[in-house]
């Protein structure tokens, strides 16, 4: 009798230790309820994230065909959702918060934080709360829910592997930030006309018309003799890879509204092979209200750098003059007549 009762304590025994072990395994990078399996590994097969913040900010970038878009397919930075996802597989834990810590932790995260939802196959796969850095700003306080673990009941310190630096710069909301900078990328044979119309300055306004083989470039409508085949399409193969600089951060929609009812100083239409008509209107940046007069002509003090573009699409952007000059100077590729430029006490206004 008794080595049967022997017999069964040792079958319990056996059942409880390898509950245990299951549990164990089951529970696998999980420590007093501090989760720290962040990662993962098959970022292939990752097809969305949604990133919030504490600033009411949502934003969705899709993959499709291993391109990112935003939710209706629209065109954003590549570069920074290849920076989410190396975050995403490269995160790494690297330690536990200390006890007195882990309250005030909790409590900070629940006030401020950025979420991160990330989905495989359209399924919901796992959310990161990315709260504060650590003091050294080598580390970042997170929690983890995930759909094969659960919810972390407190925060612990994640980095990235390989690199000294917080996390949360990575991951942002406001979509300013994801639009696309491009604005042309065009190949000679996908351009039929440009027109560059310089408001302040009529004379030096000018256009190229493209019918096949046949080049022609006008100044104020008025066709040039004797210009440079090679320079037109020195001049045309300048719309590939144009971008702005920056959206706009500064200018609240009545300021907006404020610029674009101001007479632009340039404004460039281009034309595609396709029909596709681009125009651009583009707007000094005033640096001050002082105004300075020389004969007939106000000249105010202006940014020299930058101005303001109006996109196609209606939204305002910086721009560079740096990368626009090449497009706006025509006189800089063809023999304009320059005797049709304005005058100032007998200088030529440049």
């Amino acid at each position: 009798m008794k080595k049967i009762i022997t017999l069964l304590l040792a079958l319990t025994v056996i059942v409880i230790l390898s509950y245990f072990v299951y549990d164990l395994n089951k529970n696998k990078g999980k420590s007093d309820t501090q989760l720290i399996e962040f990662s993962i590994k098959e970022t292939e097969e990752i097809d969305k994230v949604t990133i919030s913040d504490a600033n009411g900010y949502t934003f969705e970038i899709h993959k499709t065909d291993g391109i990112w878009t935003d939710k209706d397919g629209g065109c954003i930075n590549q570069e920074s959702a290849d920076f989410i996802i190396d975050a995403i597989k490269n995160i790494e834990f690297k330690g536990y918060l200390a006890e007195s810590e882990l309250k005030k932790a909790k409590k900070d995260m629940t006030a401020q934080h950025i979420r991160v939802e990330i989905f495989i196959d359209g399924e919901w796969e796992k959310t990161w709360y990315i709260g504060n850095s650590t003091q050294d700003h080598y580390g970042q306080i997170m929690q983890l829910d995930s759909k094969k673990y659960g919810e972390s009941a407190f925060p612990v310190i994640m980095k990235i592997k390989g690199v000294h630096g917080i996390i949360s710069p990575r991951f942002f909301a406001d979509p300013r930030q994801w639009m696309c900078t491009n604005i042309f990328n065009l190949d000679i044979n996908e351009i039929a006309k440009v027109e560059v119309d310089t408001r302040d300055e009529p004379s030096r306004s000018f256009s190229v018309v493209k019918k096949g083989t046949d080049l022609k470039v006008y100044q104020e409508n008025r066709l040039l003799e004797n210009v440079d085949t090679a320079m037109i399409f020195r001049y045309l193969n300048q719309y590939k890879k144009v971008h702005y600089e920056s959206p706009n951060y500064e200018l609240n929609p009545i300021q907006i509204d404020s610029v674009l009812k101001t007479v632009p100083f340039a404004v460039l239409t281009v034309t595609e092979t396709n029909g596709k008509i681009n125009k651009l209107r583009c707007f000094r940046i005033k640096t001050s209200n002082t105004t300075t007069t020389v004969g007939n002509i106000e000249f105010r003090d202006n940014d020299e750098d930058r101005f303001w573009c109006e996109l196609p699409t209606g939204q305002l952007v910086k721009c560079q003059y740096f990368v626009f000059n090449k497009l706006l100077l025509g006189h800089v590729y063809f023999p304009m007549d320059e005797n049709q430029f304005k005058t100032v006490d007998g200088i030529k206004t440049q």
